[in-house]
């Protein structure tokens, strides 16, 4: 009986699984590992990957393990390699001339912090990303090409290197540009003649994740009260326009839905910029809707390795301790696992409702998340829950209101503020409920802790999901992003 379990033949998805597990670890442990990065290790852990997933029998999953960790060895020393460049650059005064990648953001100081790619160093090309803060006097875009002076300091994150408080000498805007960028700033200012601030950032912040436009103590406030990550271009806001695609060209047709659906994750994309949130959001919102258009399902506990291996092969820095990659993982592993099984174990069959969906998937992205955000910044929100619950069920109507009024002032300026008003008052209402529960005295709480509290934590919910899983037997293919 024992050879019997050890000879059966393994589903194909299955062992994809644990063999993009086996990168994932592989290439995180490039930062220690490295020097594999030689063409014959590729060849041979691809080939023994090759025939593993040919023969598919259990006993094989131990060589897979290592042909997949290899792998990712492989990849991660390529990338480890070409940064040792940095090495002899740290603590030495330089010339940075690079691209900004993504919007700039407002440190607690009032400069910018810009993230730097195709950046050259004394006129010599290198890789990777570099963190730069500035006090300028420059309207520096996502986009533009800068050239700062100041002091190179050591990395942290996936970022090979830091310059602090930067002399920013020139600024460039190629022409014609960040084109999708643009357009979302275009629109922008019209929804700015329809909606008065802070209300029209908040909108705006909702429809395209354009952050930077926040007043600080706004948000601030959606820091305390954990609404952060409906502001920032998320996984959250696309899920919302996806679904809305998807349904509203359903009864036209299946393909138009689905091609309707795919033009709203590579608009939204270029719009918002490809973070690594966002990249993952798109690769797995991207699956879910072919996996759905094709009458077929991926397991989530397929689908997440797979699109997290994918990320990392493109960008080894994202297993770097890119925090934004690890939260957005997480998030989408308690939307897609542990909110349908709480709903299936709590609940029992019944379908539920956009409240109680909402509510679920809320609980279950703040429980996954929360080991991560504790370790990262030594607090907590204690009004997450409850601010998320009031909020989260008026974001897509903020969403549609937003834009309403957007195209209103494009086409009617005359009566622009008139056309805005709803949107004006629904922003309102969540921004008074936002400041008053960040208010409250006990809304945050400090706390320390260290990795192996993080691990136990995180075998804690694989714990409960087992025990879920086992007692409701609900089969996870069942759950669809685009649904």
């Amino acid at each position: 009986m024992q050879w019997w379990i050890v000879k059966r033949r393994i589903h194909t998805s299955w062992l994809i699984a644990i063999l993009c597990c086996a990168v994932l670890v592989g290439v995180a442990s490039a930062q220690w590992m490295n020097g594999f990065d030689q063409i014959a290790w590729i060849v041979s852990s691809a080939g023994l990957a090759g025939i593993i997933l040919w023969r598919r029998n259990a006993y094989l999953i131990p060589l897979l393990i290592i042909a997949g960790f290899v792998c990712g060895l492989w990849r991660g020393s390529i990338e480890q390699s070409q940064l040792t460049v940095y090495r002899n650059l740290y603590q030495s005064k330089v010339v940075l001339v690079g691209k900004v990648s993504d919007d700039p953001d407002i440190d607690k100081t009032g400069g910018l912090v810009l993230r730097i790619s195709e950046s050259s160093i004394n006129k010599h090309q290198l890789p990777g990303k570099l963190w730069v803060t500035a006090a300028t006097k420059y309207d520096i875009k996502r986009g533009d090409i800068v050239t700062a002076k100041g002091v190179l300091k050591q990395g942290f994150g996936n970022f090979a290197g830091t310059v602090y408080r930067a002399n920013i000498t020139k600024v460039q805007r190629p022409e014609p540009g960040d084109i999708a960028r643009q357009v979302r700033d275009w629109f922008a200012d019209a929804v700015r003649v329809a909606i008065p601030d802070p209300q029209s950032s908040l909108g705006i912040g909702y429809l395209v994740g354009q952050r930077r436009a926040l007043p600080p103590d706004l948000s601030e406030a959606l820091k305390i009260a954990g609404l952060t990550h409906v502001v920032v271009a998320s996984g959250y806001n696309l899920t919302i326009l996806v679904r809305l695609a998807r349904r509203l060209f359903m009864k036209v047709s299946k393909y138009v839905s689905a091609l309707s659906a795919t033009t709203m994750i590579l608009t939204f994309i270029a719009i918002t910029g490809a973070s690594p949130s966002m990249s993952r959001a798109g690769l797995v919102s991207g699956l879910s809707l072919a996996a759905w258009y094709y009458g077929r399902a991926f397991h989530p506990l397929v689908l997440l390795p797979f699109a997290a291996a994918i990320t990392v092969i493109i960008d080894p820095s994202y297993a770097w301790n890119d925090l934004g990659w690890q939260l957005s993982f997480a998030a989408f592993g308690g939307v897609m696992i542990v909110a349908p099984l709480m709903q299936r174990y709590f609940f029992g069959d019944k379908k539920p409702g956009t409240l109680r969906q909402i509510l679920g998937e809320t609980v279950s992205a703040h429980i996954v998340t929360l080991p991560i955000l504790v370790l990262a910044f030594g607090q907590f929100s204690n009004i997450a829950i409850f601010s998320n619950l009031l909020i989260l069920p008026f974001v897509p109507l903020a969403m549609l209101l937003t834009f309403i009024a957007g195209i209103g002032a494009l086409i009617f300026p005359p009566i622009a503020t008139l056309v805005g008003l709803p949107a004006n008052w629904l922003l309102e209402y969540m921004i008074v409920v936002t400041q008053y529960l960040a208010k409250l005295p006990w809304a945050q709480t400090e706390v320390q802790i260290n990795s192996w509290i993080v691990a136990a934590a995180y075998a804690l919910i694989i714990a409960a999901c087992f025990w879920m899983w086992r007692a409701t037997k609900f089969d996870l293919r069942d759950s669809n992003l685009v649904e």
